[in-house]
């Protein structure tokens, strides 16, 4: 009998219960109940989201599969190739199990991926941790966090061979216990190779194909059931458990089998397993699906009938295959060793039906389940506006001091403790490796370069959600920029609290309009993404964080830009205007302990102007290295300039001789504002008058800096006064802060 206990224990609310009887005209059987419990929550349905992610702009002329429409959009680039490309989250497994968390994140996107036709080509992540500096208990759980979830991500992507080439790590309080895992994949294919996940043609076979089920990650309130012994709950891990060597097997036969072009369609048992691969394939074939429980491969005899339907059991696909072709798959799934069976067919009423032999266990409308879930507006509250940072409450810190500060705070100091656990190398295709503003890929057999970041300052999140979200576009658009490339695809990770409390609710719309109005701005489509909602604990929820990864293409290989300067007597160049924010910055946080104040604001027009008369520069042959002004302002973006390829064991550190002239400014807002579009630059020495040229030309602000120099100093002279840094201190303080706070692991 189900209960309203029961009933609350799946997630589902009394209305949303009443809406089952309703659709069904009787009671569902426990079975039924978990289905719809997995169907109609966030993770699957995005009940309380998707009235907003209706506002993201989805269309352009490059799309080939929009946001939506299937696992992953697709983007054209160009001679008859094309991109799939997605972000997703795994949260709350990571935050569970760090270890299995990351690395079945991984495995799931790259399936996505394929799963669309596409062969994967690079992985990038966004992660956000607690601080893990210091000793308390707190800290040390921190630092377990962050060390599991990349030793996660290298040891999948490190083992199925996919180069992890990119990404950003944040830390902030608001994430102890709460960390966050985004893993984006890009694949490459040719128009005509790609997929569909709609079961078409009425009696095609369904064949499961893959690793066989277990009771790991298990989905819904299913550890709560009454059906599951005391036994078989000891046996189910916590989270799903990840085979990187099983899923590379998987990713080669299904490629192969879709080249056969006897495949109908084809879906990922990710989020829900078998219960989401069944009931989204017949509600986009317009079909029904039959399956039978016992033909399922199992790793225990005695899974029940709801352990089978709501497995996340990793490295397992659905495959509908055109009628008389079961013996093709038969064979490559034979040569490659893995497991298949015929579990089904495709019917003709709409249905989806699971029997257990011949006793039906689940008999519901297929579209219902994947397309017709409750749709809420949750209420939204009026968030508060935060107030202009006010100077004269501000001491002036000492810019020597700061500066050090800064580069050895965590979020902004070196990420090679993280990177050099992953393999950029692998398929030989990684042109820019971590560490610059963007990563760039040389895809082979399209003969392209591909450039990506992720970005997201969740520090403008938390004052001002709407033009924090606004500025992760802006970033994202400025490091494509900065690498030589036009963006031509966006894909987001929207990472929130409750939506049921008010000012959560309107953080995420806030968001979601900033994206939009951004991507609208700079004429980029969203190609998907994910919502990961509740991610709060009992202190707080975590700062909104709505993280954008974009794609672009770079023309020519001579056009790919770096950050770092190359030659001693390079002229350096300010794109952009000097600035004066302070509100929301780096320095107002690490160097006065303060999380206020109005964070900057974005003109895109403005903006785009900046990124397209840069790029007309990088096409004219005039431009060295290009690092956008982020966090830390000037004084950071300066000195990371001069630190050279720290990818390098052989790392080449340049100095700077920087004059700012009379600015009657603080020292502080000088050299650490973080107003928004601005970019660094370098030319040689003799092309410099014609670049000045074409910057007056241009209309846009502009200012000349100083020269690169051999000497390792960074020396800025301000209003007459001049400040100097070793680079190589510089450099220590950057280089070193993270592994010596991750050596205290024990």
């Amino acid at each position: 009998m189900i209960t309203p206990a029961l009933v609350a224990q799946h997630g589902l609310s009394p209305a949303e219960y009443e809406k089952i009887l309703s659709i069904l005209g009787r009671e569902p059987n426990l079975e039924e109940l978990g289905v719809f419990s997995v169907m109609w929550s966030e993770h699957c349905s995005y009940k309380n989201s998707r009235l907003e992610l209706r506002k993201f702009p989805t269309s352009g002329e490059k799309v080939l599969v929009k946001a939506g429409e299937e696992n992953a959009g697709v983007i054209d680039i160009g001679d008859g190739w094309a991109v799939a490309f997605k972000i997703e989250s795994h949260n709350h497994p990571s935050a569970v199990e760090p270890f299995q968390g990351a690395a079945t994140g991984v495995g799931g996107i790259i399936r996505d991926i394929f799963t669309m036709g596409a062969r994967p080509v690079f992985l990038l992540n966004s992660l956000r941790f607690g601080p893990i500096d210091g000793d308390s208990q707190r800290a040390r759980d921190n630092r377990h966090l962050f060390s599991g979830v990349v030793a996660g991500i290298g040891h999948y992507g490190n083992s199925i061979g996919v180069p992890t080439i990119g990404g950003e790590v944040y830390f902030d309080p608001s994430y102890n216990g709460n960390p966050l895992v985004n893993a984006f994949c890009l694949g490459i294919l040719r128009h005509e190779q790609i997929a569909r996940g709609a079961a078409q043609g009425i009696g095609n076979p369904i064949f499961y194909v893959g690793a066989e089920t277990g009771r790991d990650g298990l989905a819904g309130a299913a550890f709560a059931s009454r059906e599951l012994t005391e036994e078989s709950k000891a046996d189910r891990p916590a989270v799903q458990v990840g085979d990187p060597f099983r899923e590379k097997l998987l990713l080669e036969a299904c490629l192969e089998l879709l080249a056969t072009g006897c495949v109908a369609g084809i879906q990922d048992m990710g989020a829900a397993g078998l219960t989401c691969s069944t009931c989204e394939t017949a509600s986009r074939g317009g079909t029904g699906v039959e399956i039978d429980l016992n033909l399922v491969p199992k790793r225990s005899a005695d899974l029940t009938s709801y352990e089978l339907l709501l497995s996340e059991s990793q490295e397992r696909m659905l495959v509908i295959v055109k009628k008389g072709e079961e013996a093709t798959l038969q064979r490559i799934f034979e040569k490659w060793e893995l497991p298949y069976a015929l579990i089904g067919h495709v019917t003709d009423d709409g249905k989806m039906r699971v029997k257990r032999g011949d006793r039906v266990i689940v008999d519901i409308p297929a579209r219902v389940l994947a397309d017709e879930a409750p749709l809420y507006q949750p209420e939204a509250a009026l968030l508060k506006q935060p107030l202009p940072l006010d100077l004269t409450t501000l001491r002036e810190a000492d810019p020597i001091t700061a500066l050090h500060q800064l580069l050895a705070y965590p979020s902004i100091a070196s990420k090679q403790w993280v990177w050099r656990q992953y393999d950029h190398t692998v398929q030989t295709g990684t042109v820019v490796p971590p560490g610059s503003d963007a990563a760039v890929f040389y895809v082979r057999e399209a003969k392209k370069f591909l450039a990506a970041t992720s970005d997201c300052n969740a520090l403008y999140c938390s004052l001002d959600p709407y033009e924090g979200a606004k500025i992760a576009m802006a970033e994202a658009a400025r490091n494509l920029a900065c690498s030589g490339a036009r963006p031509i695809g966006a894909t987001d990770n929207l990472n929130f609290g409750n939506p049921h409390k008010p000012e959560i609710f309107m953080e995420l719309r806030a968001a979601i309009e900033g994206i939009s109005e951004g991507c609208r701005a700079f004429n980029i489509p969203v190609t998907g993404g994910n919502v990961s909602l509740y991610n709060e604990s009992q202190l707080s929820a975590i700062d909104p964080t709505p993280t954008v990864a974009l794609v672009g293409l770079i023309e020519k290989q001579e056009e790919i830009t770096t950050q770092y300067f190359k030659e001693p007597g390079d002229i350096i160049f300010l794109l952009g205007e000097f600035g004066s924010e302070l509100g929301g910055s780096h320095y107002l946080l690490i160097s006065h302990g303060r999380k206020e104040g109005l964070p900057p604001r974005i003109n895109f027009a403005h903006e785009k102007a900046i990124h397209e008369e840069l790029l007309a520069l990088i096409q004219g042959g005039f431009v060295q290295s290009a690092h956008d002004c982020s966090e830390g302002g000037l004084a950071v973006a300066l000195a990371e300039a001069c630190f050279g390829n720290s990818n390098k064991t052989d790392t080449r550190l340049l100095g700077a001789s920087i004059d700012l002239g009379r600015r009657d400014i603080r020292s502080d807002v000088a050299l650490f504002n973080e107003s928004q579009s601005r970019i660094i630059f370098s030319t040689p020495a003799h092309k410099a008058p014609e670049v000045e040229k074409k910057l007056q030309s241009s209309g846009l602000p502009f200012s000349r800096l100083g020269v690169v120099t051999q000497q390792e100093e960074l020396i800025i002279e301000l209003d007459q006064k001049t400040y100097n840094w070793q680079t190589k201190i510089l450099y220590h303080s950057w280089s070193t802060a993270i592994p010596q706070m991750m050596n205290r692991l024990n």
